[in-house]
């Protein structure tokens, strides 16, 4: 099954190289579980298209940066709930957090943090209907507003990020990052 695993994100990376380069990002929490990676990017949620990936995870699990960046904004919004934006040290990247319980202590607009620092707590804010972390990923547009980008399906990222802790270990991933060149011009 790894291996099978394995060939899949193979082929989905080299297919993904020709459609788009990925940045190469961090898990944003601090384990994957089995069997929850999945594009949901093109579901249909309450009338509109859910563009991110839904990780489930009991109210108050560590929610982690993806990169090194800078916290863009910290917002509360009917729908997202709590929610950060943060962008990557280029500015080409805005990774959107939402539906978390509380932020880390201290974090505040303009700070800058580096991939693996918690950052917040999943929770269930907004509209969610139970505990998760809401991840999304845009592009930055020209004039480097934190909404607005074109939206970028994050699965493939998520699961580059993830790899298996030990042979036959099916309880639990971690979370790593797979090296990927930016190309775009």
């Amino acid at each position: 099954m790894q291996n099978l695993t394995r060939l899949f994100l193979l082929l989905s990376l080299a297919g993904a190289a020709f459609c788009q380069a990925l940045p190469d990002i961090g898990y944003p929490l601090a384990e994957v579980r089995p069997g929850e990676l999945h594009s949901q990017f093109s579901d249909k949620r309450r009338g509109h298209i859910h563009h991110a990936s839904d990780l489930l995870r009991p109210r108050g699990t560590p929610i982690l940066a993806v990169t090194d960046g800078t916290i863009r904004k910290l917002i509360r919004t009917r729908t997202g709930g709590i929610s950060i934006y943060l962008f990557d040290s280029a500015e080409e990247y805005c990774y959107f957090y939402a539906h978390i319980s509380r932020y880390a202590k201290g974090l505040h607009e303009g700070q800058e943090v580096h991939r693996g620092d918690v950052i917040a707590y999943v929770g269930s804010t907004g509209n969610a209907r139970g505990p998760h972390l809401h991840f999304a990923v845009s592009l930055v547009p020209p004039d480097k507003r934190f909404w607005g980008g074109k939206s970028i399906d994050p699965y493939l990222m998520l699961l580059a990020a993830s790899t298996t802790i030990g042979a036959g270990d099916d309880t639990a991933v971690t979370a790593v990052g797979a090296e990927y060149q930016d190309t775009r011009q």
